[in-house]
């Protein structure tokens, strides 16, 4: 087991009631963070516990990071993680976590060229491999996004896929930031498949298949995703 982090506060930045903690929440708390969750829409330009968080963690949602016109307190999580990220404090961001912090750091996310949804294989750097992210090497990972950006300047990449040059990077030893879901457990993945019907029908793709999929990978992941993120907190 790693260092017990006895006293500190995990803020965690929720987007949408179902992109949630998940499987990171038990690990967080066994390492001895006290966790707070925020709704992004509820952040103002004076959330400093955002700032000022031991650890801060930006969860996944359903639009992008560049939607500041149709989401406004967009504009608030941006500047907060800039100013955060910008006095190197522990951040990590997934999916829309991780488009986000690049996005406040003017690596500018956008739509993607496709939708990716379902377990699939990233390609880990060399970087990569000498990283957290190592746990993942041969171990598929959820995806559920359409949208892409570019590596903020400092940033190494730590992997790709066949889909998107950039799906995972890091910023010094502060911060990591995931285009997957690694947080993802088999219940929340049947919720989001639930709620997803609609998209899932646009795209062509059949829930059975995405739950054969979880019946095949999703242990394996969290083991590794467990693997990862202890890992990684144990450099902070």
């Amino acid at each position: 087991m790693g260092t017990i982090a006895a006293g500190r506060v995990a803020v965690v930045i929720r987007h949408l009631d179902i992109a949630h903690l998940g499987s990171f929440d038990g690990l967080l708390r066994e390492r001895g963070y006290e966790i707070t969750t925020i709704d992004a829409s509820d952040l103002h330009p004076g959330s400093v516990e955002m700032i000022d968080a031991d650890l801060v963690v930006v969860l996944g949602g359903d639009m992008g990071a560049y939607q500041t016109d149709e989401y406004g307190y967009l504009v608030d999580e941006l500047d907060l993680l800039a100013k955060r990220l910008e006095s190197e404090k522990p951040t990590l961001g997934l999916c829309l976590g991780a488009q986000l912090i690049a996005h406040a750091l003017g690596g500018r996310a956008s739509k993607g060229k496709s939708v990716v949804i379902g377990f699939r294989d990233v390609n880990l750097t060399e970087a990569g491999l000498d990283s957290p992210l190592r746990h993942f090497a041969g171990v598929p990972v959820m995806q559920w996004h359409g949208d892409s950006f570019r590596l903020p300047a400092g940033a190494t990449r730590l992997a790709s896929s066949a889909d998107y040059s950039n799906e995972a990077f890091r910023l010094g030893d502060y911060a990591l930031a995931v285009q997957f879901h690694p947080e993802l457990t088999g219940t929340m993945y049947e919720e989001w498949i639930a709620q997803g019907t609609a998209e899932l029908a646009r795209h062509g793709i059949e829930a059975a298949e995405l739950l054969e999929q979880r019946d095949r990978y999703a242990e394996q992941m969290e083991r590794a995703a467990r693997a990862m993120l202890g890992e990684w907190l144990d450099t902070l």
